[in-house]
């Protein structure tokens, strides 16, 4: 069949030209016809883009109830590692006074180890001193013995009250 325009359409030609030769009951019906297709696309539409908003609303909520639980664990561990550190540096302080007690106490038993020593080693009588002379022939320790103010004996012992001590 041929058209104004020229060109021939068939009786077998469909959507979506519709074909002259239909009545307009016909395309009316067609035209219901594709408007419902497109509400029900629509609303497929919509419900899929509900369902699609849902999914990322509980994604989101998940991943803000994952940041809070992090942070409450950021938060314990950050309070442990605070005690930890106070109680190391407590314990460093206490290690510190510890080993200035036993420096002191190591050079206060050298002390009285050499105390000891002193009082049982036999005496001389020469403190130490073996024959020397001193100005027309006599011994120094004569000498010595005469001015107790000038005795020179480097062995001599000091002896100190135990209170004196601080420990």
């Amino acid at each position: 069949m041929a058209t104004s325009s020229g060109t021939t359409i068939s009786s077998d030609f469909s959507y979506p030209y519709p074909n002259p030769l239909q009545n307009s009951g016909s395309e009316e019906n067609l035209q219901n016809l594709m408007d419902e297709r497109k509400k029900k696309r629509m609303l497929s539409n919509r419900e899929s883009a509900r369902r699609s908003r849902k999914r990322k609303q509980q994604h989101l909520d998940d991943l803000t109830a994952q940041v809070s639980q992090l942070r409450k664990e950021n938060n314990q561990i950050i309070s442990s590692v605070s005690i930890t550190t106070q109680h190391y540096v407590s314990v460093e302080a206490e290690n510190s006074v510890l080993r200035a007690q036993v420096t002191e106490l190591s050079n206060r038993l050298q002390s009285l180890n050499e105390i000891i020593a002193f009082m049982y080693q036999p005496m001389d009588t020469n403190c130490g001193f073996v024959d020397e002379q001193y100005g027309n022939g006599t011994e120094f320790v004569d000498e010595m013995m005469v001015n107790s103010l000038s005795y020179l004996c480097a062995n001599q012992p000091i002896l100190a009250s135990a209170d004196m001590i601080q420990y």
